[in-house]
C-alpha cells in the first residue's frame, strides 16, 4: 500500500530487483535476501499507516524495509529455508488449483516444512528455482505498473499489501500466470547454464 506518487518509483525497484533475483538469484543470494527483506518490511510497515498519512507511511516503509533487509541479509540459512517453504506452499496451491479448490491449511504447512527441509539438502537447485520464479513474478508486477496498466495501478494503490502473492493475478490480467511460468523457466535456464556457477560446485573454489 503506497501513495499514488510513489507507485512508479516502487514499481521500478520491483522490476530491477526482480531481474536480479530471476537471473542472478543464486550467485547474489545474500543481496536478493536483503532486497526481499526490504520489500517485505516496507510493505508490512507501511500497511500499519493510514493511506492519507503519506509522510508517516514513507517513514514507516523506510524503517521496516531497513529492518527487514538487515534481518534477512544476516540470516542466510533462514533465507534458504524460506525459499524452500515458499516453493512447497506454491506447489500445494498449484496442485489444488487444478481442481479449483483451496488446499487445506495442514497440506500447506506439511509441504512448506518439506520444502524447507529439502532446501537444506539440495540448496543450489531450490535456490535457483525459488529465486527465478520469485524474481519473475516481481519483474512482471513492476513492469505492468511502470507501463501504466490501470488494473495494476489500482491494485498497487489498494489496501491489500499482498498484491505480490504469485497465485493471485491482478484483475483483468489473466495472462500473468502464463508469463510468470515462462519467464521463471527462462530464469532457471539462465542460472543453471550461465550465472549459477560451475555445475555441482557453486560457491566453492577449486583446489589446486
Amino acid at each position: 500500500m503506497l501513495p499514488v506518487s510513489y507507485q512508479i518509483p516502487a514499481a521500478v525497484v520491483l522490476l530491477l530487483s526482480g531481474t536480479v533475483a530471476c537471473f542472478f538469484g543464486y550467485r547474489l543470494f545474500r543481496i536478493v535476501l536483503a532486497i526481499s527483506g526490504f520489500i517485505l518490511g516496507a510493505f508490512a510497515a507501511s500497511s500499519l499507516m493510514g493511506i492519507s498519512e503519506t509522510t508517516s507511511m514513507v517513514v514507516a516503509a523506510a524503517i521496516g524495509g531497513g529492518l527487514g533487509a538487515a534481518l534477512l541479509f544476516g540470516a542466510y540459512l533462514i533465507g534458504v529455508a524460506l525459499v524452500g517453504a515458499g516453493l512447497g506452499a506454491t506447489a500445494a496451491n498449484l496442485v489444488f488449483s487444478i481442481g479449483e479448490r483451496d488446499p487445506h491449511a495442514l497440506v500447506i504447512v506439511f509441504l512448506a516444512i518439506a520444502g524447507a527441509a529439502g532446501a537444506t539438502y539440495f540448496r543450489r537447485y531450490f535456490l535457483i528455482v525459488g529465486t527465478a520464479f520469485g524474481g519473475a513474478w516481481t519483474m512482471i508486477i513492476g513492469a505492468v505498473v511502470v507501463v501504466g496498466d490501470r488494473a495494476a495501478l489500482e491494485a498497487s494503490a489498494a489496501d491489500n499489501i499482498w498484491v505480490l502473492y504469485p497465485l493471485e493475478p491482478l484483475p483483468g490480467l489473466g495472462w500473468m500466470p502464463i508469463a510468470w511460468f515462462i519467464l521463471g523457466l527462462i530464469g532457471v535456464g539462465v542460472q543453471m547454464g550461465l550465472t549459477g556457477g560451475e555445475r555441482g560446485r557453486v560457491g566453492l573454489r577449486k583446489r589446486k
